[in-house]
């Protein structure tokens, strides 16, 4: 009773100090995105054809960027803990935050599918590489998942994109259209589906080996039983790990990938507002996609030290 104690005592000073990281974290990324936007030559209202003075003057009163720039760091702080980054300067009558839920409601979906896909896939893919290991299907899985692995997730969306879409036209290269989701899905997906597959192999010929793997073998268990039961149950702990850096992959790759295929999504307008200098937006979604990753991250530590504990919580 006191060692449980004990360890749930640490567990709670673990839980703590990373959540007060994840919070210093979080406002240095506010701080540093809003200073940095601000030392930017130029200014949000800059275009082919320049305002005039008095009109640029009327623009900045308006967006409050006349005023002195530690007084709108404290505004836009608190609008920050609102979740309200503010008007849209380029997307006018529209709200930073609208937007972000707008299209994070697409990325959401995509994102979701294509971590499923990542994981069963690897998963499956992965323990069949450690079962037959050294094997023609070992090997075979090894070089699709390296191949995979060192190719960016855009290059991947453009060649499908030419492939599916222009020569043989299969799916819709629009993004609006459920079928346009498809090859976004599999572009996101192949390169955590890959890494898992490794990490999974890895794991699985690491926790074959083990003595109570054999002692399970001599009392005349399935295979499958021992594989699904005790081994990959064991083994899986690596893919816990990884998936908040595999959720903060699938978010960053997708501001371009949505772009590629005209999808609807969080990254079409993160990229237009960087092409239109809509500086609320940059910052709103730079912003928000920052601090969704450190909260990936800081739910992917949690769940390590819970599921594992044989890790030091020290």
């Amino acid at each position: 009773m006191r060692w449980r104690v004990f360890v749930d005592t640490k567990l709670a000073k673990y839980i703590l100090k990373r959540l007060i990281l994840a919070i210093v974290t979080i406002f240095l990324i506010i701080t540093i995105t809003f200073f940095s936007m601000h030392a930017i030559p130029g200014g949000p209202f800059l275009s082919e054809k320049s305002p005039s003075a008095e009109v640029t003057a009327a623009l900045e009163a308006k967006y409050g960027l006349d005023k002195p720039l530690g007084e709108q760091f404290v505004e836009y702080l608190k609008g920050v803990m609102r979740f309200d980054f503010g008007p849209s300067i380029k997307q006018r009558g529209r709200m930073v935050s609208d937007i972000i839920k707008e299209g994070f409601k697409v990325s959401m979906k995509i994102g979701a599918v294509a971590a499923a896909i990542a994981i069963t896939i690897g998963l499956v893919f992965g323990s069949l590489a450690a079962v037959f290991h050294n094997k023609f299907l070992d090997k075979l899985i090894m070089v699709l998942s390296t191949a995979f692995v060192a190719m960016p997730s855009f290059i991947v969306a453009t060649f499908m994109l030419l492939v599916f879409c222009v020569e043989l036209n299969l799916l819709p290269a629009n993004g609006d259209t459920v079928g346009g989701l498809v090859l976004p899905v599999i572009a996101l997906s192949l390169y955590p589906m890959s890494y898992i597959t490794r990490l999974t192999r890895s794991s699985m010929l690491d926790v074959l080996g083990q003595d109570y793997i054999r002692t399970a073998r001599a009392k005349g268990l399935k295979p499958s039983k021992i594989i699904f039961k005790h081994a990959l149950r064991n083994a899986v702990t690596p893919v816990i790990t990884y998936s908040g850096p595999m959720l903060a992959y699938i978010l960053t790759g997708s501001l371009v990938v949505e772009k590629i295929f005209a999808v609807p999504g969080l990254g079409k307008y993160f990229v237009s507002s960087i092409t239109n200098r809509d500086y609320t937006l940059i910052m709103g979604t730079t912003i928000f996609l920052a601090t969704l990753i450190v909260i990936l991250m800081l739910v992917s530590d949690i769940l390590y030290k819970i599921f594992d504990p044989r890790v030091d919580l020290s």
